[in-house]
C-alpha cells in the first residue's frame, strides 16, 4: 500500500490547479484491492484443496496461522489491526491472534445463525483458476466476502491518511516555488518539538521575515471534515491552507485572524501570493503556466528526496 512519486506529483498538480485530487487515490484503491482479490482468491483454491476436512477449518488453518504476518492474519479474521489496537489499547502480535481468533470464532457463530433463520438463502460461491475450481457454501462465502470489505476499508483509511501526509509538505513547497519564495523565508523541517504546546506534534510549515515565524497549516480536507479546521483554529496557526474551506470555515479564519487558502476556489493558489505580500515575505508574483511550471517544480523538488 504504497503512493508513488508520481501519484503524489498528480495529486498536487491538481489541487493547484482547483481539480479535485480524490481520483488519484480511488484509482489506487482499486488497483491495490482488486490485486488483493485475486490473490486472495488463489490462496483460497490452493487452501481449500489441501484440505482434508469439510468443515470450515481449513479457513483457520491457512489463513489465520501464527506464522502469517499479524496484519494478514487480523484481515483473515475479519478485523484490522487498527480496530485491534482501539479495542486492547495495543497491536502487538500475541494480542492480534488472540483478537482475530476470538472475532473468528464470534464471526463464524453469527453467520452460521443467520444461516439457519435464512434457510431459503442458497449462495455457492466458484473460484476457478486455471481450470481447477473450488465451490464455497454459504457461510465460507460470507466469510470471504467479509474479509474483502475489511481489506478494502483497511486500504481506504490508510491510503487517504497517507496521501493527505505525504503531499501536504510538498504542496506547500510547490507554492513557495511557483512564488520564487527564498529557502531563507520558510522551514521545512519535518518534525519540531514545540515546548510551548503540550504535547509534541508535526509542524507542517513555517514562513519565515525578519525574525517573524508564521505558522501554516496544509490540510487536504473536504466540506465534510469541518473538525479538521477547528483543530487547526484551535492552534492559532498564521496561514491555513485546504483544498476546500466552507463559508463558515472561512468567516471563522477571518474572525481569528487567520490567513486562508481554499486552492478549489477559482485560481484559488492566488490567494498565497497575496498572503506573501501581506506578510512582507520576499516573492514574485506568479502569473505563468502552470501546466508547464508545477511538472518542473515537482521533479526538481522530488529530486531533492525532501
Amino acid at each position: 500500500m504504497t503512493l508513488t512519486d508520481q501519484i503524489i506529483k498528480n495529486i498536487i498538480i491538481r489541487v493547484i490547479k482547483s481539480q479535485d485530487y480524490r481520483i488519484e487515490i480511488v484509482n489506487l484503491i482499486n488497483a491495490e484491492f482488486l490485486q488483493f482479490s485475486i490473490d486472495f482468491f488463489k490462496k483460497i483454491v490452493t487452501a481449500k484443496l489441501n484440505s482434508e476436512n469439510i468443515t470450515i477449518d481449513w479457513y483457520r488453518k491457512s489463513f489465520m496461522d501464527e506464522g502469517l504476518p499479524s496484519d494478514d492474519i487480523a484481515i483473515n479474521s475479519g478485523l484490522n489491526k487498527k480496530t485491534i489496537s482501539n479495542m486492547y489499547g495495543s497491536a502487538t502480535k500475541t494480542i492480534v491472534i488472540e483478537a482475530a481468533n476470538e472475532h473468528f470464532e464470534s464471526l463464524y457463530n453469527s453467520i452460521q445463525s443467520l444461516v439457519e433463520i435464512e434457510n431459503e438463502i442458497d449462495l455457492t460461491l466458484t473460484v476457478k483458476i486455471k481450470g481447477v475450481s473450488v465451490d464455497l457454501n454459504v457461510s465460507e462465502s460470507l466469510i470471504v466476502i467479509n474479509t474483502l470489505a475489511v481489506k478494502r476499508s483497511a486500504l481506504r483509511g490508510g491510503l487517504w491518511s497517507t496521501a493527505g501526509k505525504s503531499a501536504e509538505k510538498y504542496l506547500m513547497l510547490a507554492l513557495c516555488k511557483l512564488y520564487q519564495v527564498s529557502e531563507i523565508n520558510y522551514d521545512a523541517s519535518h518534525f519540531v518539538k514545540d515546548k510551548g504546546k503540550k504535547v509534541d506534534r508535526e509542524i507542517d510549515f513555517y514562513l519565515l521575515n525578519n525574525g517573524k515565524q508564521y505558522l501554516c497549516e496544509i490540510k487536504l480536507m473536504g466540506k465534510g471534515n469541518p473538525e479538521s479546521a477547528d483543530a487547526i483554529f484551535a492552534r492559532k496557526s498564521d496561514i491555513f491552507i485546504a483544498d476546500t474551506l466552507s463559508q463558515q470555515n472561512k468567516h471563522q479564519a477571518e474572525e481569528l485572524n487567520v490567513n486562508w487558502v481554499a486552492l478549489r476556489d477559482e485560481n484559488g493558489y492566488k490567494k498565497f501570493g497575496k498572503i506573501l505580500q501581506k506578510l512582507n515575505i520576499p516573492h514574485k508574483n506568479y502569473d505563468g503556466n502552470l501546466e508547464i511550471d508545477l511538472p518542473k517544480i515537482l521533479e526538481e523538488l522530488f529530486k531533492g528526496n525532501l
